[in-house]
């Protein structure tokens, strides 16, 4: 499989606040690349968002806004380029408005979301949180609510799917964007 997952945190509820973003790179079934960065969202952080991911104003005062970033992040999304994220719709709303937020045109991919193919695969979990997932598949989840190490896990489960049960009951769950 190739894919990239990705994952935000923002800087409050509004879904254009950015302050983090990591995508994990796979190839052929095979982690080949990560990136990482804080974002500036230009605008106020919560309480609420800096106590579950700990990313302050002061913390992204000298980081990129999100439209410089993009120039280096874009060519991982396309028409058939699939991205992964769990629970995509938050992830992939939050890419949207923040490119809306700078008048950045929102590019076509797949998106396929772990969230969803753990509900259909794994029945039974007391919830499907990043976490119980990861718990319930052997899959280290670092430092929850970093983006980078929830991108990795991301990842890996969607990996571990694949191999426990076939990429064929995986498609029918992509959807185009």
């Amino acid at each position: 499989m190739d894919f990239i997952a990705l994952d935000f945190e923002t800087a409050n509820p509004k879904r254009h606040s950015a302050c983090s973003l990591a995508l994990t790179v796979v190839r052929n079934n095979q982690v080949v690349d990560e990136m990482y960065s804080l974002i500036n969202p230009q605008t106020d952080f919560s309480p609420n968002n800096i106590r579950v991911h700990g990313i302050t104003a002061r913390n992204v005062a000298n980081s990129p806004t999100f439209a410089q970033l993009w120039p280096h992040i874009s060519p991982f999304f396309g028409p058939q380029k699939l991205v992964v994220a769990h629970n995509a719709s938050f992830d992939v709303s939050v890419l949207r408005k923040t490119l809306a937020s700078y008048q950045l045109a929102v590019p076509n991919f797949l998106v396929l979301d772990t969230l969803k193919t753990s509900r259909k695969l794994l029945a039974g979990l007391p919830n499907y949180k990043l976490n119980t997932v990861c718990d319930f598949l052997s899959i280290s989840l670092r430092h929850h609510h970093n983006a980078l190490a929830d991108s990795q896990a991301c990842a890996q489960i969607l990996l571990s799917e694949a191999q426990q049960f076939g990429t064929d009951v995986l498609k029918p769950l992509v959807k185009a964007y």
